[in-house]
């Protein structure tokens, strides 16, 4: 088994190809030799049950592993009555969506904090989290991954040990892990083979090193501020973080991960430069 690579959403190559339906992606990326695919419900779940399902047995038909983005609107730490049940709704909705869609995971963004100490806001998170995957067993969506991602802004919740403290709530809750996002909001860190294999070690400490073999990882070249993630770019641009060192840790420790790429319009291809390095650091092994 390998690590599997693809795009988030639908690249600017996809359109200028003539496609215009997410049903088409899965051929169109087992034509360029990618694996994976991340459908964006980053603006809701409207999605239909035979959308879904059309685009799962294409991706079945290709062999593309499917994930899904939840929406954007997503806080468990608010205090908002209005905005907690929505955050339940888009929750549960996204896991609906993936049931129908077969993919395995759901990947989403925790929250923010906004004028709560982040202590309080991270246990009101856990509180909120809690409901929601009771309520997600009680209506048998539990057989999708649920994956908190770590975030790229400083008011954001989704430090990793932040993303580990919602993970270790079930079992079925295991990390997203953004090292672009990681890059930006500690102000270019995450740059050496050192810095990434730590990140994987942490996440087999708390979680097991099954858990860290196949880490669903979000990764693009990242513009950033004082204040953390400002811009997503390409490879061609001059920013980072560096895929190599990240690959070469994968490829040595004979992981295989799940790598979606968030390059700005060029994520097919990244993803594709993305798992070339990885087959040659393979071989080199």
């Amino acid at each position: 088994m390998y690590a599997q690579f693809g795009p988030a959403g639908n690249p600017d190559a996809f359109y200028q190809a003539g496609y215009k339906a997410s049903v088409d992606m899965p051929q169109w990326l087992a034509g360029l030799g990618l694996t994976a695919y991340e459908y964006q419900c980053s603006r809701g779940v409207t999605i239909r049950p035979e959308t879904a399902a059309a685009i799962g047995r294409q991706a079945a038909e290709h062999n593309i592993k499917l994930s899904i983005h939840a929406p954007y609107y997503i806080n468990l730490a608010t205090e908002d009555a209005k905005i907690a049940a929505n955050t339940k709704k888009h929750l549960l909705k996204s896991l609906e969506a993936a049931q129908w869609m077969g993919a395995d995971r759901v990947v989403f963004h925790p929250g923010g904090p906004g004028r709560q100490e982040r202590r309080r806001a991270m246990e009101q998170a856990k509180r909120l989290f809690a409901e929601v995957l009771a309520e997600a067993e009680r209506q048998g969506l539990n057989t999708v991954l649920l994956a908190p991602e770590t975030m790229g802004k400083q008011n954001q919740l989704g430090t990793l040990d932040e993303v580990l403290e919602l993970c270790r709530m079930a079992k079925w809750v295991a990390p997203a892990v953004d090292f672009g996002h990681m890059h930006a909001v500690t102000g270019g860190q995450y740059t050496t083979r050192e810095e990434f294999a730590a990140v994987f070690d942490k996440v087999a400490t708390e979680l097991g090193e099954e858990v860290a073999a196949n880490l669903h990882i979000h990764f693009s070249r990242i513009e950033f501020t004082k204040a953390g993630e400002k811009k997503h770019w390409t490879f061609d641009d001059p920013f980072g973080p560096s895929y190599e060192p990240l690959l070469e840790v994968i490829a040595e420790r004979r992981y295989t991960p799940r790598l979606i790429c968030e390059s700005a319009g060029t994520q097919a291809r990244d993803a594709k430069i993305m798992q070339e390095f990885y087959f040659r650091c393979l071989n080199n092994w």
